[in-house]
C-alpha cells in the first residue's frame, strides 16, 4: 500500500544520507589519521605455528565509530579515493614489517586485500614497485589479495598484471573464494600461488551438507592446480577438525587469533621469539 511505498523511500533516503556523509568524511579520514590497521595471524595447524598476517583496513570514525571496509570501500571506488587509500594501506603495512624485521622479528608473509578498482588502475604495478623501493621491504614478505570479482574482468590484462607483479616477488592469492562465479578455465591459466576459502563455507561445516561438499571441491581443486589453500573464518574445533581432516592445513579466525592492532602483534610475535 500507499505507506509503504513511504516507509521505503524514507529508508533509501537515509541510507543515501548516510553515503554521502561517508563520502563526504572520506575525503579527510587519511589526513586526520583515522584510518587503522588491524592485523590477524595466519596459521599452520600442524605446527600451530604463525605462518603469516593479514592486515584488515578499519575506518575509525570521530563520531560514528569504527566503520568496516565492506561498508566504506565501495563508497571509495565510486568517489575515485580508492586508489590513494589503497596505497597508503600498502606503504604502512609495507613500513611496519620492515620494521618488525628490523627489530628481529621472525619475518612473516603479510597479506594485503586489493580492491577491484584498484587491481584495475594501470599504474598499480608501478606504485607497488615504487613502495617496495621506498619502504625497502623484501617483496616476498608481500601476499597480495585478489577477489574473484577482480579477475572477472578483461583476461589478458588480468594475466599480465599478475605476471608482471609475481616477477617483482610478491605472491598473489584469490580472496573468498568460491562466492562468486569464476571460470574454471580462466584459474587454471591465472599465476595463482593461494586460494582462501570464504568464511561463509567455513561456518556452514557444522550445518550444510552442500557447504561441505563445496570446500571439498575448493581443496581437491587448489591441489591440482598446485595451489596452497587457506580457510578464513574459522571459529570452532569441528571447523579445525574437518578442514585439517580434508587436506586444508592453514587457516586464519578467532579460534586462534582475533584480529589486532599492530602493538599487540608486535607483542605476540615478542613473546613467540622469546620463546625459540
Amino acid at each position: 500500500g500507499k505507506n509503504q511505498y513511504i516507509i521505503c523511500t524514507e529508508k533509501m533516503k537515509k541510507e543515501a544520507a548516510y553515503t554521502m556523509l561517508l563520502s563526504n568524511h572520506l575525503h579527510r579520514a587519511e589526513e586526520f589519521d583515522e584510518f587503522i590497521i588491524h592485523y590477524q595471524p595466519q596459521i599452520n595447524i600442524d605446527t600451530g605455528e604463525i605462518i603469516g598476517l593479514e592486515a584488515l583496513l578499519r575506518w575509525d570514525h570521530p563520531e560514528l565509530g569504527i566503520i568496516p571496509p565492506n561498508v566504506f570501500i565501495p563508497i571509495a571506488e565510486n568517489n575515485g579515493l580508492i586508489n590513494s587509500i589503497g596505497q597508503w594501506v600498502l606503504k604502512s603495512v609495507a613500513t611496519q614489517s620492515k620494521k618488525w624485521q628490523d627489530m628481529g622479528l621472525s619475518p612473516l608473509k603479510i597479506a594485503v586485500n586489493l580492491s577491484t578498482v584498484q587491481f584495475n588502475n594501470p599504474n598499480i604495478v608501478q606504485d607497488i614497485k615504487w613502495i617496495l623501493k621506498e619502504t625497502g621491504l623484501n617483496p616476498m614478505y608481500l601476499e597480495l589479495e585478489i577477489t574473484e570479482s577482480a579477475v572477472t574482468k578483461e583476461i589478458n590484462y588480468t594475466i599480465n598484471t599478475l605476471q608482471e607483479l609475481k616477477k617483482l616477488g610478491i605472491s598473489i592469492s584469490i580472496d573468498d573464494f568460491g562466492t562468486e562465479y569464476s571460470s574454471l578455465n580462466r584459474l587454471k591459466v591465472l599465476p595463482i600461488d593461494r586460494i582462501k576459502i570464504d568464511m561463509q563455507f567455513v561456518r556452514g561445516i557444522e550445518i550444510d551438507e552442500k557447504d561441505r561438499a563445496i570446500i571439498k571441491v575448493i581443496i581437491n581443486l587448489a591441489k591440482n592446480l598446485n595451489m596452497k589453500v587457506l580457510a578464513e573464518g574459522v571459529e570452532t574445533k569441528n571447523q579445525l577438525d574437518y578442514l585439517y581432516d580434508k587436506g586444508c592445513h592453514d587457516v586464519q579466525g578467532y579460534y586462534y587469533y582475533k584480529p589486532m592492532p599492530a602493538d599487540e602483534i608486535q607483542s605476540l610475535l615478542e613473546s613467540i621469539n622469546n620463546k625459540k
